[in-house]
């Protein structure tokens, strides 16, 4: 008996050979491609609202025509912001619970970064693509640095864009001589208070897109409404790619609503230039970026007694425009500690 059973083990063992064993293959046995796909029928989209790994967009810069999407993984950790083009495939039909794909990030054009403070080794992009940059000031409730305003400036000269002081509160303090400390920079001023007229700030906006920076409680957000007037259901709309939480921490592009775009961004309170130098600065200014290349090396530009032989000190004519600019780079050296000590509600 017992022979026999061992008899009919071994028969059952020969039933089964190496075929019958499925190895799994390693992560590196399988070749994979390098080919990526060229999604040659993309749509280009704005980004609107960026919101926990999910990006807002309108296809062809159309407010109509409104888009979730998620980033494609060979984009990697590329960042997103709101203002940049990007091309899209996927569901585009914007219907809720469906989502499309960031494939590709076009170059911008025009771009606006801050760092937290001047020890800040990182930057961070705020904006993509504005041609403007919106530098919302009270006059009073806060009262108006020249600090705060000469770091915007210089962020926007870097980045390309086209610095515009807006003021707002102007009621409050009618006799404010604020603006005055701006006039030889060709910066164009607008007032914006609850009691002026809505009309100059839109023709200065019409067709562009515009970012709006500020501290908080200078009346950004009572501007935003004023130039969009559903601006809350807008930022519902645009925001609705996370929970649809209020904006007052993100970024958000706003369809005014004879052309153009506002980005309403949070209300900051520093506005850190650690990656940008002085001839960062005077490289923004085309009278004066060829006079620099006859300045020695490490020259700051400030003229005496720091640099003696700053060739601005050469330019005849250009006075006035040197001392204002010289300003602007006496800001980038200092952090005014005011802006940290106030914090954004």
């Amino acid at each position: 008996m017992g022979r026999d059973a061992g008899r009919s083990r071994a028969l059952r063992r020969r039933e089964y050979d190496e075929t019958d064993v499925r190895v799994r293959p390693g992560k590196g046995t399988r070749p994979r491609t390098k080919t990526r796909p060229q999604h040659l029928d993309a749509e280009v989209a704005m980004v609107v609202s960026v919101d926990r790994g999910r990006w807002g967009c309108v296809l062809d810069g159309d407010p109509d025509r409104p888009l979730t999407a998620m980033r494609a993984r060979e984009l990697g950790r590329t960042p997103i912001v709101v203002g940049d083009l990007v091309d899209v495939v996927g569901d585009l039909s914007g219907k809720p619970d469906t989502l499309a794909r960031i494939v590709r990030v076009a170059e911008r054009r025009t771009v606006l970064r801050r760092t937290a403070d001047d020890t800040d080794p990182f930057e961070r992009v705020v904006v993509g693509n504005a041609e403007q940059l919106f530098i919302v000031v009270a006059l009073a409730d806060p009262p108006p640095r020249t600090g705060f305003v000469e770091r915007a400036m210089v962020a926007a000269y870097v980045g390309g864009l086209q610095p515009i002081l807006c003021l707002t509160k102007h009621d409050l303090d009618a006799a404010s001589e604020f603006a005055s400390a701006f006039e030889d920079l060709d910066l164009t001023i607008v007032y914006a208070g609850i009691e002026d007229p809505v009309e100059p700030v839109l023709e200065l906006l019409d067709d562009k897109l515009t970012a709006l920076i500020g501290h908080s409680g200078v009346g950004k957000s009572t501007l935003v409404n004023r130039l969009v007037p559903d601006a809350n259901r807008a930022v519902g709309v645009v925001s609705g790619v996370g929970k649809g939480r209020h904006t007052s921490t993100q970024s958000v592009a706003l369809p005014l609503p004879e052309g153009g775009w506002i980005v309403d961004t949070p209300g900051v309170r520093s506005f850190g230039l650690a990656h940008i130098t002085p001839d960062d600065v005077i490289g923004a200014f085309s009278d004066l970026a060829d006079a620099i290349e006859d300045c020695p090396r490490g020259c700051t530009h400030l003229g005496p007694p720091a640099d003696p032989e700053c060739a601005l000190d050469q330019l005849p004519g250009k006075e006035l425009r040197v001392e204002a600019i010289r300003r602007l780079l006496t800001a980038l050296n200092s952090n005014d500690p005011w802006f940290r000590d106030n914090s954004d509600t």
